[in-house]
């Protein structure tokens, strides 16, 4: 494969909208039945397929309310399943078999970040030991974490977000008690959520026995972690420094340099055959045998943010997921604010009492205090620590509308806007 292409900087505006008043009715969460404990996927989606988010959402096939005005979908998608959503009403503007469950590889890593991420703080350290690593499987995707050494919750994150690092999740998921008690809280998580296709059977996306998601949930997943300020900045992260191994120089003086890593979102770092998506700011890509290419994307273009998620395109064309997911885009950006949705997507099942109680969140941040102060403060945009650049940091709320979002909350029956202003500069 062809070595992504040193990218520039790039600007991202995530901009955030004035909350709408016009009550929206949330519809009953009907879930789809339990998953096959087999890892393949039947060559055609099933005729009975969940119905949360709507009724069309159920129903096989793409799904798309066409009228004058509208643009034609793209012809050549050849994905299994995909959704394109507004990030911030949470509309469904068109999909294809979008409750289908599929192994969904990496992209699983979204609902171990938005899970485990609030719960360490990023400056808090972990002196790596081998029982750590133990049980990475075979053939997993590395950041390249070395035993004996120690390294922040932040460098861990980057390397979760960045390399895909199954070493990075294994080191985080013992150091929240266990893989077992990891992906406990993760199918919690996702009940929660109403994510009601997906069931995780490791916290990686690894090939497993009865793991699944679908898009939809993909994207209702990558919804709430783009809640999570540090979420935003990890998954919007181009390059980053990551700590090497310890070793003596030549006046025998312990001594650890750094080495560079570089995000495998293609759309997000660019590659041979993939230009870099204007507007893009994340989220999650993932490959495996059995999955085949999976991806979460989210961008935003003249006001608007949407999120595009895309499962096992049949076409074997390089970088496939990440054509077919940025026509997607394209098309939405097109046809947003022309195309009547076919469905929505979801609230929590807490949605109606955390919006109730202003504070009942944290704040987004990793380890946040859960004041929920994080989302109404503002700050000057900057790299993060750890050298990482190109990354979507939160600089302010435009205009003071997002106070009512302090807490990080989902509003039921209203408009979701995305916390707070995003931006990702360019370098040169």
């Amino acid at each position: 494969m062809p070595a992504p292409k040193k990218t520039a900087r790039r600007s991202l505006l995530v901009t955030s909208a004035v909350l709408s008043s016009l009550a929206l009715t949330a519809p009953v969460s009907h879930a789809a039945p339990e998953p096959s404990p087999s890892t393949s996927p039947s060559a055609t989606p099933p005729a009975n397929m969940s119905t949360v988010g709507g009724e069309r959402l159920g129903q096989p096939g793409t799904q798309v309310n066409l009228a004058s005005g509208v643009p034609v979908l793209p012809k050549d998608l050849t994905a299994r399943s995909w959704v394109v959503a507004d990030a911030e009403s949470g509309e469904v503007l068109a999909a294809h078999n979008a409750h289908w469950r599929l192994a969904p590889a990496s992209t699983m890593k979204m609902l171990f970040a938005d899970t485990v991420l609030p719960k360490f703080p990023k400056t808090m350290e972990h002196k790596v030991v081998p029982s750590d690593l133990a049980d990475v499987g075979s053939g997993s995707s590395m950041v390249g974490i070395k035993e004996g050494e120690t390294y922040t919750v932040h460098d861990l994150w980057l390397g979760v977000f960045l390399r895909s690092g199954n070493d990075a999740v294994h080191v985080l998921s013992k150091m929240n008690k266990g893989i077992k008690n990891t992906v406990k809280e993760m199918n919690e998580h996702a009940e929660e959520l109403q994510a009601l296709d997906t069931h995780a059977m490791s916290p990686d996306g690894y090939d497993e026995p009865g793991q699944v998601s679908s898009a939809y949930d993909l994207t209702l997943i990558a919804r709430s972690g783009l809640q999570k300020k540090d979420f935003r900045e990890y998954c919007s992260t181009v390059t980053a420094k990551f700590p090497g191994e310890t070793k003596k120089n030549k006046k025998g003086k312990s001594v650890r340099e750094t080495f560079e890593i570089q995000n495998t979102n293609r759309l997000l770092a660019g590659d041979s055959d993939v230009p870099v998506y204007q507007g893009i700011a994340g989220v999650k890509n993932g490959n495996t045998t059995n999955a085949g290419a999976t991806f979460t994307g989210v961008a935003e273009r003249d006001g608007k943010v949407l999120l595009v998620t895309v499962m096992n395109p049949e076409k074997s064309e390089h970088n496939e997921v990440y054509k077919e997911t940025a026509r997607l885009f394209d098309w939405g950006f097109k046809a947003a604010g022309k195309v009547q949705p076919v469905g929505e997507l979801v609230p929590p099942k807490s949605a109606a009492q955390a919006s109730a109680q202003p504070g009942a969140n944290d704040s987004g941040e990793a380890g946040g205090t859960g004041d929920g102060q994080g989302a109404s403060k503002s700050a000057v945009g900057a790299s993060a620590a750890g050298g990482s650049t190109g990354i979507g940091v939160a600089i302010g709320i435009a205009g003071g509308v997002l106070v009512l979002l302090a807490a990080g909350a989902f509003l039921i029956n209203r408009r979701w806007p995305l916390p707070d202003l995003v931006r990702r500069r360019g370098r040169s």
